[in-house]
């Protein structure tokens, strides 16, 4: 509702005020006074002069009325591109408008709030209007602004939001309930300060009717200064008037004060309180932005829909247990690629593929003891592809695509008694090879699979910008169904021979992820293995939270099992040689 009337909303010495004022009206109430009417021009203008003052223009006279400039309704100096701003912000934002309309029925003044609010938050050096230069409907804006500036939680979130009109918004919409709630406690004061304002009017007014009643005053004057009764009494009756005008806008203004002055303390809990929870939600979503990969420069580039909708992807819903895991894969597998070495030839460096073995891991030596895995042990090391320990000058022979094959077969959403699903964890290795794609200058193609009909295929070309949207749809998609491993290495196969015979890269390198068992068809595998043997590319096998399937061991190169989801450092030799 709007907080304008005069009515049983206002404080009792806000009431009195109408009464006062029209018993000024009254002549014959003045004369029983007993006050003398004064017909000399000279005296009445000098009983005038406290009010012709408030009017006339300095230098000007009586009749030349002072040109006013309306009192600011914004406590923020804005200027015009800020104005820009904030309206551009408005207008898109489509959160911020449903809050300023909800507010706004209640409260007229709550738009210009979270202007306000907004500026404060955005501006470099955002400055206070003083209270004499403010409409004083808006001294409850003010107020909020003052004590905004001066807590240091908002200066905390102004870290964040500075230069930002999105994350300035942001922190407007966070602070919402709060700033509802405050509107809420201060409406007493607000109300006050308008009936103040209304009663200030009045008496100015009245003044007006002074300056007014003089002129004319002096008009009938003749030559002596002496003014006709009749002229002199209206000039009386307007002065009395605002005399009583002007007591009346100073009790109301003082019980104003007084509840403006009641209201401070809570003002400034509330705005602590909702400046630290806008802190946090912003820093949390800038964290979320972080893990995911996407710069700061991109999301500037975002008009503010694309970037809300994004924003509410990637912290809502699934995808916002994803965040902390996809930043812990993507700061371990960015430090294998700047880990800085020194030494000399023939000091461990690392991890590479060959027939050294002199060299072989802990891995493949605990293969080779394994009689099951003798066969797939002596393959590998016929084709010169054992896991061996790398040393100084040796470079990854990894070249040409990396394509993960992601399993989404609904057993992938167990947690197995962590904080992240086995999805989660499978998708935020796949993000963190992506991360290693690009840094080697290599294609990326993300292939998500379940049943044998359920295959999904994102592809992240290397040189090409990679769309946020696109990470999000990669990381959202799910099907929740059965577990084939014969499609998606078919379509991984089918990816490297378009990449082979399109320009003749060497090699390339799949990444298996699966929680499932599956048993592959024995005329496939043979067909399969010789497309693989053609083309030359590697297959690393990733089994998580179960044991290692015979079928699993009949596609991989090289195999990892996965026991801890908390734990991104177990896919680390799988990075060391991509």
């Amino acid at each position: 509702m709007t907080s304008t009337s005069a009515g049983s909303d206002q404080p009792p010495s806000a009431r009195s005020a109408p009464s006062m004022m029209s018993s000024a009206s009254r002549p014959g109430r003045k004369r029983r006074a007993g006050r003398r009417t004064l017909t000399k021009l000279r005296d009445l203008a000098s009983l005038a002069g406290r009010w012709v003052s408030r009017t006339a223009a300095p230098g000007q006279g009586a009749a030349a009325l002072a040109p006013t400039e309306p009192p600011a309704t914004q406590a923020i100096r804005t200027d015009r591109f800020d104005q820009m701003q904030w309206r551009e912000v408005y207008d898109q934002a489509g959160a911020l408008r449903e809050l300023g309309q909800e507010l706004g029925q209640r409260f007229d003044y709550a738009t210009g709030l979270l202007a306000d609010v907004w500026a404060a938050a955005y501006k470099a050096s955002p400055q206070v209007r003083s209270a004499a230069e403010m409409d004083a409907s808006r001294l409850i804006n003010r107020q909020v602004c003052e004590q905004l500036l001066a807590a240091p939680e908002f200066q905390a979130l102004r870290r964040e939001t500075v230069g930002d009109p999105y994350t300035a918004a942001l922190a407007v919409i966070s602070q919402s309930g709060r700033l509802a709630g405050l509107l809420e406690r201060t409406a007493e004061a607000q109300r006050a300060a308008e009936f103040a304002q209304q009663t200030r009017q009045a008496a100015d007014e009245h003044a007006q009717q002074v300056a007014a009643a003089l002129q004319a005053a002096e008009s009938a004057a003749d030559a002596d200064g002496n003014v006709p009764a009749a002229q002199a009494q209206v000039l009386t009756d307007a002065i009395q008037s605002a005399e009583l005008a002007d007591q009346a806008a100073a009790e109301v203004g003082q019980r104003a004060q007084e509840l403006l002055t009641q209201v401070a303390p809570g003002i400034q809990a509330t705005v602590r309180a909702a400046a630290a929870q806008a802190t946090t939600q912003v820093r949390a979503e800038k964290q979320a932005m972080a893990a995911w990969g996407i710069e700061p420069g991109q999301l500037q580039r975002m008009d503010f829909a694309t970037r809300a909708d994004l924003a509410q992807r990637l912290t809502g819903g699934r995808l916002s247990e994803f965040a902390d895991l996809i930043g812990r894969f993507r700061e371990m597998a960015a430090a294998e690629r700047t880990r800085t070495l020194h030494g000399s030839p023939g000091e461990v460096v690392g991890l590479t593929l060959g027939d050294d073995l002199s060299r072989l891991t802990d891995a493949e030596i605990a293969a080779l003891a394994l009689p099951a895995l003798r066969p797939l042990f002596a393959a590998r090391l016929a084709e010169r592809r054992l896991m061996v320990h790398d040393q100084h000058g040796e470079q990854p022979a990894g070249k040409g695509p990396i394509v993960a094959c992601v399993d989404c077969s609904g057993s992938m959403t167990a947690s197995d008694g962590t904080p992240y699903t086995r999805e989660a964890w499978a998708k935020a290795c796949a993000l963190a090879l992506l991360d290693q794609a690009r840094a080697g200058h290599r294609d990326f193609v993300g292939v998500l699979f379940s049943a044998a009909q359920q295959i999904q295929v994102f592809a992240f070309p290397a040189g090409q910008p990679v769309s946020p949207a696109q990470i999000a749809d990669f990381a959202e998609h799910f099907f929740d169904g059965g577990t084939s491993f014969q499609a998606p290495l078919e379509a991984a196969t089918d990816i490297l021979h378009t990449a082979f015979t399109t320009d003749r890269t060497s090699s390339g390198d799949v990444v298996f992820i699966t929680d499932g068992q599956c048993q592959v068809d024995a005329d496939w595998l043979a067909a399969w293995r010789q497309r693989k043997d053609a083309l030359g590319f590697r297959v690393f096998g990733v089994a998580i939270a179960t044991s290692l399937d015979q079928g699993l061991r009949q596609v991989a190169d090289h195999l990892h099992s996965i026991t801890d989801l908390t734990d991104p450092g177990s896919t680390r030799q799988i990075f060391q040689v991509l």
